[in-house]
Formats: structure tokens, sequence, C-alpha cells
């Protein structure tokens, strides 16, 4: 469920004009909707009560400090991939005792800051990361409290380049390698055994696969407590996918959550969840505004101002994102199929091939749906475009969360050096 409608033939974000906004922010824009992320959070957080479970947003979703202090009122931990992430969570007012440490390549400064901290718990993903976390933590007098993630050799994810669980993949200890590497923590200072971790990708529909994956993970946790390691919790990562279009339809939360309440039954575990796009993938959108028409022999090219810069997904994992007029098109309004593209000079700057809309003139704005979740987090300035503005709604107000950066800003970093003054 989301929060953008059409009212009175023109499409609202809650009860503001999208046009109202791309006025005020220029184009192109995210816009996010506040009782879209409060809805879905607790809609989560229901789905799960009663369970011992920390709820940790994935930050790497949506980083943007106003959803993060959004999401910290509702309650939400957070699971963070970097130190800047780390940061950026606290930052918003989220408690580091709730806050996990995932990702595969932490950088000793990073562990050092996160125990300085007090975080939840550190997912290590090698034997050479736990060395270093150990390193760290004992030059600081400190305990890190430890999960591995695991890889259990299941595949899951709506894309080669979101599925983390299969044996290939860069994410995780070997499954054969997880009882050695705990029998490891034990001998070593500075690191404790807290729970184990996994995570087998991202846009999950289907739960036949994160069951598979996670009664795997069950099995490994009751073997480690019959060899004498003290597990309190499990961390089965996030995943659950959203609607992208018709006919995409995930499993919802509730019976995400009967599945994980079956599958941990009687074990006394602490359940870590990472959700990122559950929370945040339809409670946003971009606005971009139509350039030019461009006819070809065999289509027709549909030019935006919003670039792949802006909006990455369709590129790198050739997403779907539902494309809408601002302006409500009427029954008589002529069918189009366009070729969706922008101004980057790349042949991958592509939105959508063949598209069927109706007929978008240029100076026309549209938005591109569910945005929410990894749209803005993968911008960048590709092409010395500016880093993309984000707007944040509540009702009938609007806030600028992120600014636009001006040319002279982007360049302000960048210096000459003395043999070319």
């Amino acid at each position: 469920m989301h929060h953008f409608d059409y009212k009175g033939g023109r499409l609202h974000c809650e009860d503001v004009p999208l046009h109202e906004i791309a006025d005020a922010a220029g184009t192109p824009v995210y816009v996010y909707s506040t009782a879209t992320l409060r809805r879905h959070a607790r809609v989560i957080a229901g789905a799960f009560e009663g369970m011992d479970c920390l709820i940790a947003y994935s930050v790497k979703a949506n980083s943007n400090l106003a959803v993060l202090r959004t999401l910290a009122s509702e309650g939400c931990g957070a699971d963070v991939v970097s130190g800047g992430e780390l940061r950026r969570a606290l930052a918003a007012g989220i408690p580091a005792a709730r806050i996990v440490f995932s990702g595969v390549g932490k950088t000793r400064d990073e562990m050092a800051l996160a125990l300085s901290h007090g975080i939840h718990q550190f997912n290590v993903e090698s034997a050479a990361e736990l060395a270093a976390l150990s390193d760290v933590a004992v030059q600081m007098g400190k305990t890190a409290p430890v999960a591995l993630r695991v890889n259990p050799d299941v595949a899951a994810g709506g894309h080669p380049n979101i599925s983390t669980g299969k044996a290939g993949d860069k994410f995780g200890v070997p499954w054969g390698d997880a009882p050695g590497l705990y029998d490891r923590i034990k001998t070593l200072p500075g690191v404790e055994a807290v729970g184990v971790d996994v995570h087998i990708g991202s846009q999950i529909g289907d739960l036949g696969p994160m069951r598979a994956a996670f009664e795997k993970t069950i099995g490994l946790v009751k073997t480690l407590r019959g060899a004498g390691h003290d597990l309190t919790r499990i961390d089965l990562g996030g995943g659950l996918g959203i609607p992208y279009q018709d006919g995409d339809d995930p499993a919802p939360p509730s019976d995400y959550a009967q599945m994980i309440r079956e599958v941990t039954e009687g074990l006394g575990l602490q359940v870590v969840l990472e959700p990122g796009r559950v929370i945040a993938g339809n409670a946003g959108v971009m606005i971009a505004t139509a350039l030019y028409h461009k006819p070809a022999p065999d289509r027709t090219f549909l030019i935006i101002d919003a670039g792949m810069n802006d909006l990455m997904r369709p590129a790198l994992y050739q997403a779907h994102h539902d494309i809408l007029a601002l302006d409500q098109p009427t029954p008589e309004t002529p069918m189009v199929s366009y070729d969706v593209v922008g101004p980057i000079c790349e042949s991958t700057d592509k939105f959508a091939a063949t598209r069927m809309l109706p007929e978008i003139a240029p100076g026309a704005r549209v938005a591109f749906m569910s945005a929410g979740a990894y749209g803005a987090v993968l911008a960048s300035q590709y092409n010395t475009r500016p880093l993309v503005a984000e707007v944040l709604v509540d009702g009938d107000k609007f806030a600028m969360v992120r600014q636009r950066p001006s040319f002279e800003q982007i360049i302000e970093l960048e210096k000459m050096p003395d043999w070319l003054d």
C-alpha cells in the first residue's frame, strides 16, 4: 500500500499535489510519504507482536536522515553496512544498542567506531574479519558481540545481482567452515558469539527459499548449542519483496512472520530482522519532466530530464518501475509505445523499452513509482549532473530533506595542483 493517488485529476502524495513539489524543488526529485513509511513499519512490527524481535531497518535501502528519524520514531533499529551509515543512524536518533553492523569489508576504523558506541552486534563475514575485530576490541578493552553470517547455498532474489546466499556469492562464511569458526571465537579475546546471521537475497516473493535457508540455519544453531555455544539470537536478514507492477504478488509480512514463528518456535531466540525495501520501496516516487520526443524507424524515444545517475535500478537490475503522468489521463488520451530514456551519454540510460503509456507531451511531468528504496541512495553526479533532491511529505505539508547541490558545491572539493596554476 502507498499514499500516492489521483485527486481532482492530479497525482498527490498524501494531501500534497506532486506538481506543487516539482514547482518548488525542480525535477528530478524524490518524494517520500511519511504515512506510507509509518504504515509499513507498523505492519511489520504488528506481524511480529509478542516475539522478542529487533526490527533493524536496512539503511542502505534509503538512508535519508529524515526517513531514518521517521522510522526511529516508530521504534525501528538499524542495519548498517558502513561507518557512514552508522553515523547516519546515530544522528537520526537510533540507539546504538539497536544497531547491527553487516557487510563484508568493515575497516578497523569502522569497527572501532561501532565498538565505541556499543552496538547490538557485528555480523561477521570471514575469518580474517573476525581476527581483525578481535584485535581492535582488545586494543580498546571492549568485547564485540558477534554473529557469523553463514552462506546456506540457497538461491533467491529477483535478479542475479541481488541474490546473496549461493555458494559462489561473496557474502557469508562457507557453510562447512562455520562450526570451526565458532570454536575459534571461543579462543579469541575481545569477541563473543551471540548468534547466527543469514541473508539470502533481495526482492524475494516466494517464502520457500527463505524457509529452506532459515530451517537449515536453525539446524546449525542447535548443533552449535549442543557443542557448548551459548547462542541467543538469530539474524534472518531482510529481502521480502514488494509489488513493482501488476502481477507481482509477494508474500505479505503476516505470512513471513508466521513462517518465522514456526521455524524458531521453542528455541528462546531473539529474532533480528533487516527489512529495507518492504518499508521504503513503495513509500517514494521520483518525479521527472519530459523534454523531447525523438522518432526512430522502429520506436519513439521519450527523453526525460532524469537519468540513470538519478535512478540506477533499471540500468543495474533491468528493474521495472510503473510510470504515471502527474496529470491524470482521460479515457480519450491515446496510448503510445515509448522507449523512456534519460540524458546520460550511455546506452544503458534507459528506464523502459516499448512501454505503452498515455501520450506524454514535452513539458509534462511523470512519476516513477516504487522508487523509495535503492533510488536516491544509488544516485551519482555522473556527467556532472547534481545529486537529485529529496522531499518528505507529511499530510498537507512537505519539506526539502536533501538539497540539490549547485555547480559550485559540486566542484568545491576539487583542487588544481600547483603546477597547473
